[in-house]
């Protein structure tokens, strides 16, 4: 198994394709699993690096609150293990969190940025709806069914119950890889740390070096896409994206609309 020791745990990861190194960074609960519909198609253009976040998958789970600032020293010490001088990196949700920490705290290692389905914290951010966050925290029904209702409004209206097999997939994947409840807390900080107007990016985003891409899909609920036009405004040499028809887990509910994109816009 691919696994390497990094900011004091051990972090799994995995390489597909040559070229540019593109490191793909997960959201909350997600390992890399969650780019496995993208990873064949970006390594036909690209170094593909895939890695489970401290707290998911095969990479350790250490107890404690989790911050952008230490996952963002875990992915830097990766690459420095396996060689990676300088990659495009790509933060979905969560995981933008922390590359919006990589960009800022090690620039060099950042040779273009890919903000995707994420916001950057604070007062001014556009928070997920009170329908939405409603559906999430619903306590009723059994583990599978709360998984499902989770798993469906991240995806653009209706999509669900076209592609009910994805649901399946999605309550395949979380029971046969569990987050431990700890450990999803300790991922739940990260953001949560984001929140004051001291925690957040907004004011420091300015000092990110590498070129931008504000990539969101249309219809995303999660992550309102209006927090799309603010994180441009706060980025220099950044720029806007807005895939149409989706929703917020693009990279599982439009993999091949997302790879189009990414290599159109990437190379």
């Amino acid at each position: 198994m691919p696994i390497v020791q990094s900011n004091g745990i051990d972090i799994y990861y995995e390489i597909a394709g040559d070229g540019e190194p593109l490191l793909l960074i997960s959201g909350l609960g997600y390992g890399l699993w969650q780019w496995h519909k993208m990873v064949n198609g970006l390594a036909q253009y690209f170094k593909v690096i895939t890695v489970d976040n401290r707290g998911a998958g095969g990479s350790d789970k250490p107890p404690g609150a989790y911050s952008a600032k230490m996952l963002a020293a875990d992915t830097a010490g990766l690459l420095d293990v396996i060689g990676i001088e300088q990659a495009i990196v790509i933060g979905h949700s969560m995981g933008g969190f922390v590359a919006q920490e990589l960009a800022l705290s090690y620039p060099e290692k950042v040779h273009k940025l890919v903000l995707a389905s994420t916001n950057f914290g604070g007062p001014h951010h556009i928070p997920i709806s009170a329908e939405v966050m409603a559906i999430l925290l619903d306590p009723s029904g059994d583990p599978v069914e709360r998984v499902r209702r989770g798993a469906k409004v991240a995806f653009a209206p209706g999509f669900a119950d076209r592609h009910p097999e994805l649901l399946d997939e999605i309550v395949a994947y979380r029971f046969s890889n569990p987050v431990p409840a700890e450990a999803y807390q300790s991922q739940l900080q990260v953001g949560l740390g984001l929140l004051s107007a001291e925690g957040a990016f907004e004011s420091r985003l300015k000092h990110i070096q590498a070129p931008t891409i504000i990539l969101f899909g249309e219809h995303d609920t999660t992550v309102p896409v209006g927090n799309a036009d603010l994180l441009h405004s706060a980025i220099p040499n950044s720029t806007v994206h807005i895939m149409p028809g989706v929703g917020h887990l693009f990279p599982l509910e439009a993999p091949d609309l997302a790879v189009e994109t990414l290599v159109k816009l990437l190379t």
